[in-house]
Formats: structure tokens, sequence, C-alpha cells
């Protein structure tokens, strides 16, 4: 009865966000429009802030309502601005416990671009301010002179698979990359014709102290066409000893019979453990279909297999997601997670209603 109770709250709520008066882009909409990361986004690599052009398809083709007067470039181009915010409201059933609901301010950034040489050297900065300060990154940005080739030095996320936004994703949270995780180090980045690819040497600390003179390796390259895209991403992080972590992993987008398919698998190996060497295989299978002019459902299917030398220890999680965006900058996500593991673990077992609102300028 009470959790009938918290789920009711939770709609309640959405139904009063969604009649109020008068929200990074994921990889659904690149392979909806058939585009690279770097054509929405300052980083070629994808997330972050938007580019001029990543702005305007959010404020003209995203929204059910285009912005009749978008924004335009900041002092001639040489300085931009932006930010995004995430506040959530979960209603959380939790097997043999109490249940939840609880508000959550999930993410706020700002970012700042310079650009010290015009269309070669940038800055950027991207601040997370709540709920807790952290500098996600921080990088100088070199392109030669045809704009195919870079490097990147500073602080940044990792190249690896799909950069989606939920870093709760087993794809994302097992794997160790994800927005919370961001290391220092340089990239090396091509962006010729359809293929995308990135090599990145950094600490391997996750953005902490390094301790040691190995360095972690970061590979992922990708061939992009108008309706399909095909990657693979190699991830080394050797330890001293016989220790340390080898991750390999494909992953690929198709835009077929007005869908957008999203899948990602993930082999992740950790050696030295006190029981040894561990196998885990991550699995991602997400649907995206358009409904109206701004919104959008989606569902995900996601697959764990924590140890492949345990029998019947899979994880398996469902997720249905409707974003609606009525307007420039404004949009609004309910979701339904349910989630399957061994009965043992309530923590595998818990589901979840969330209602989410996202601004971004």
């Amino acid at each position: 009865m009470q959790y009938i109770q918290t789920m009711t709250a939770g709609i309640l709520v959405a139904l009063l966000l969604v009649l109020a008066p008068p929200a990074e882009a994921e990889p659904y909409l690149a392979a909806r429009m058939g585009l690279k990361c770097m054509a929405c986004h300052v980083n070629p690599s994808g997330g972050g802030k938007r580019n001029g052009f990543g702005r305007q398809f959010g404020e003209v083709v995203l929204p059910a309502r285009a912005s009749t007067s978008p924004r335009g470039e900041l002092f001639g181009g040489r300085f931009d601005i932006g930010a995004d915010f995430r506040g959530d409201l979960t209603a959380t059933r939790i097997p043999q416990g109490d249940d939840q609901l609880a508000f959550d301010t999930r993410r706020a950034n700002i970012y700042l671009e310079a650009q010290l040489v015009p269309d070669r050297l940038a800055l950027y900065i991207d601040q997370q301010v709540a709920p807790a300060s952290d500098s996600r990154e921080a990088w100088l940005l070199l392109w030669n002179g045809a704009h195919d080739l870079y490097l990147k030095a500073g602080r940044l996320f990792l190249p690896f698979g799909l950069r989606l936004e939920d870093d709760t994703a087993f794809i994302r949270s097992v794997s160790g990359i994800n927005f919370a995780t961001p290391d220092n180090g340089v990239e090396f980045g091509l962006e010729r014709g359809g293929w995308s690819a990135q090599l990145a040497l950094t600490n391997g600390a996750g953005g902490g102290a390094e301790t040691n003179t190995g360095k972690q390796v970061s590979l992922r390259a990708v061939h992009v066409r108008p309706r399909w895209r095909l990657g693979a991403s190699i991830n080394i992080n050797d330890g001293d000893g016989d220790t340390g972590r080898r991750m390999t992993g494909m992953f690929a987008t198709l835009n077929w019979l007005g869908f957008e398919w999203l899948a990602e698998a993930d082999r992740i190996e950790d050696r030295g453990l006190p029981a040894g060497t561990i196998r885990q295989l991550a699995m991602l299978f997400e649907i995206n279909r358009q409904l109206l002019p701004g919104q959008n459902l989606r569902l995900t299917l996601e697959h764990l297999d924590p140890d492949d030398e345990v029998a019947e220890d899979e994880r398996v999680r469902y997720s249905l997601v409707w974003e609606y965006t009525p307007m420039a900058s404004l949009q609004l996500r309910i979701g339904l997670r349910l989630a399957d593991g061994i009965p043992q673990s309530p923590s595998q077992n818990t589901d979840s209603l969330f209602v989410q609102l996202h601004g971004w300028f």
C-alpha cells in the first residue's frame, strides 16, 4: 500500500510539471540525424557544451515549439558559456526495506569556452556546481589546419563506447568510464570523412593523484554513415605486477523503420584481485521513437554478468522513458525502471519511477 501511494505521488507531481506554465544531447539523436558527436558538441568525442549547431538544434529542431529568437554567438564567437541542470523526483520500491520518495539535484554544470585562436586553439572548462563542486573537464584543444586532426591535453572524459547521459547504466557504471570519472592526460583525435577516432593516454587514477609510472590507454574508433554507425573500444589500465583492468567493447546504432536502435557490449577483465581474475560482461540494447515533435519514447534493456565463473548471478534492468521538450531549453522526463537480480540482494531488485526536469542553454 505504501508503495502504491509513493508511486501515485510521483505521477501527480509529473502531471503538475506538465501542466505548469511555460532540456546533454544523447547518442540516439546522433543516430536519428546521422551525425558525429562533434557536429553538436565542442568536445569532439561528445558530451558537455553544445556548439553553435548543437545549440540551434536544441532551440529549433528538438522542441515541440521552436524558438523564434535563437541565441547567437557571444563576443563574436571568441568566448561562450553554457549550462545544464537536471533535477529529479524519484519513487523507489526497496524489497525488504522502506520505500522512498526523494527530490534530488542530480547535476548542475557551467561550461566555459574560449577560442584563443579561432578554429585552431580552444580552452574549455566544464565545472559541476551541484550537488557538489567538481571540475569535470578542463583542457586545451589544438586542431591542425585541415581541422581533421587534434590534440587535447588536460582533464578529460575517456573515450569508450556510447557516451550515454545516464551514468548508472551498466555499460557506464561497471566499466567505470562515465561523467563522474574524468582523468588527466592527453587525447589524440581523428575526424576524417565518416571516421571518428580517439586515442587517450592518462594517469589511470580516475582523476586522483598519480601513484605509479603506469598509464591508462583508451582507444575508440567508429565509422558513421547516415543511417548506421559501428564502433569498437579498448581500454588498458595495468597496475603493478599482474594487476589491472582490461576492457574491450563493440557498439552500434541504426536508424531503421522510424526507430533509433542502439547496442553496446563490453567485456571487463580485472586481474590481481583477492578472488583472482574476474571477467564481467555488460550489455545495453535501446530503442527510441519520435512520437510527435518534441516527444521521444525510449525502451532500454540492460544485462550484467558480474562474474563469468559464477552461475545464476546475472542482473537485468528494463527502463521505459518518455521525454517531452515543449520549448527551447526545457525538457521533462518521466521514466520507469524495473530491476531483477539475485534475491539475496535487495539493492539489485529495486524498482523506481522518476520525474526529471532538465534545463539548459
